[in-house]
């Protein structure tokens, strides 16, 4: 599967280097699946899934062989095994989440000294930086083994957590509490998300900085003139949890009512094995509805596709139902010049003010939701004017470039803290 947090951090760790900085990104669980050149090309990748699930399973398969187990780590075989797999469920994962939250008290406690070894003999670090906060468990031993400052990235971890059987979520959360204690400082994607992750881990405020995420802007163009007739577009993971069953309700009614005549509804992004099910049914609904012809879905695209999936639509919307940090799909349909409707919920009415490209719906349900898309959909001076604006915002707070000099900072920032302590 295509994971936009990995795009996020490989765009980071680029960025950085591009600075004049030296960086090392360590891949964990799986090989990397990315749109750009992967920026962990050459480093070996630690707590590979298999080793990691089988010691979660047998606590005696963390001793096995040295040799068997760096076969068991080997980048063909990890990606034999998770092509065969469908997404990762919270709901069979709450022994492992919490056991990696654990850090050298869990089960992987060979995984964590095998990369804490590494990182000592490799050139230690002047800082570390977890991709999330589900890693949190290795800040303690990493800490105390390679006497550096440790930062973290929120992204979006709390939808999986809430997620967890109930034997396992409220140990979990107890347990990432505790072990967020071992952070130097968390970044947030937004100041929404950092406020709930403040509240959920009981986090003081000054160890909590919003630096929000930027994407490279190459390959994704305005278009003077956009499709006729108009394209209604939805560019996420094709599940329940992005709304794409209330995109496509909302999109019926605006059918139904037919004040933007002969509308089409271009529906792009990950489709894996999971997500097949949702998939086949809104298409029979279509289908019954007689408007299946008007609907086009673009599973799994490249970059080059996705980027011209969004020159072929008119308006955006991904109206995900769960506290969304921040949101990618909103930056790339923003970099192609395209206005975007949300719903008034999480990260995406303070998005939407920082950019001013869009509107927000007055409620999270279709008939809003439709409502809100109608309006912009039948003002092209506004719709044009949205698009624009949010080009420009992008251009100057939200690239790549932006992101990493935001990160940078707040580093620096810790860094002269520390000294100064």
């Amino acid at each position: 599967m295509y994971c936009g947090n990995c795009f996020r951090d490989n765009q980071l760790v680029a960025e950085f280097r591009r600075l004049g900085h030296d960086v090392l990104m360590v891949p964990l669980y799986l090989p990397m699946t990315l749109e750009d050149e992967d920026q962990s090309s050459g480093i070996p990748i630690f707590f590979g899934g298999i080793n990691v699930y089988l010691q979660q399973k047998n606590r005696l398969l963390g001793k096995i062989p040295e040799w068997l187990h760096k076969k068991l780590d080997s980048p063909t075989l990890l990606k034999w095994a998770s092509g065969r797999a469908a997404k990762t469920r919270a709901s069979e994962l709450g022994d492992l989440t919490l056991s990696m939250i654990k850090g050298e008290e869990g089960n992987q406690r060979r995984e964590l000294k095998e990369l804490t070894g590494y990182l000592r003999h490799h050139e230690r670090p002047d800082v570390i930086l977890l991709s999330n906060a589900l890693l949190v468990g290795m800040a303690r031993t990493l800490k105390k083994e390679l006497n550096v400052p440790v930062i973290c990235s929120f992204q979006g971890e709390d939808y999986f957590l809430d997620s967890l059987p109930e034997t396992h979520r409220q140990k979990t959360w107890d347990a990432l509490a505790d072990r967020a204690r071992n952070i130097d400082m968390f970044i947030s994607p937004s100041n929404y998300f950092g406020e709930v992750m403040k509240k959920r881990l009981n986090l003081s405020a000054e160890n909590v900085r919003t630096v929000y995420n930027g994407i490279k802007l190459e390959g994704y163009s305005p278009v003077p003139f956009r499709p006729d007739p108009p394209v209604l577009g939805y560019f996420a993971r094709m599940c329940k949890e992005k709304g794409l069953h209330t995109l496509v309700d909302a999109y019926i009614l605006l059918r139904k009512r037919n004040t933007v005549p002969q509308l089409k509804l271009h529906i792009g992004g990950g489709m894996g094995p999971s997500d097949k099910p949702l998939v086949n049914e809104l298409k029979a609904r279509l289908q019954e509805l007689s408007l299946f012809g008007d609907v086009t879905f673009f599973p799994n695209l490249t970059k080059e596709q996705k980027q011209q999936f969004f020159r072929r639509i008119s308006v955006m919307c991904v109206p995900a139902n769960y506290g969304e940090a921040f949101g990618l799909y909103l930056l790339e349909a923003w970099a192609s010049g395209v206005p975007v409707v949300q719903p008034p919920v999480a990260s995406f009415p303070e998005l939407i003010q920082e950019t001013g490209g869009g509107s927000v719906s007055n409620a999270a349900t279709p008939e809003s939701l439709a409502e809100a898309i109608e309006h912009l959909l039948l003002n092209e001076q506004n719709r044009s004017a949205m698009g624009s604006a949010a080009r420009a915002a992008l251009e100057h707070h939200f690239t790549a470039r932006h992101m990493a000099l935001g990160f940078l900072k707040e580093i620096e920032t810790l860094q002269k803290n520390l000294a100064a302590a």
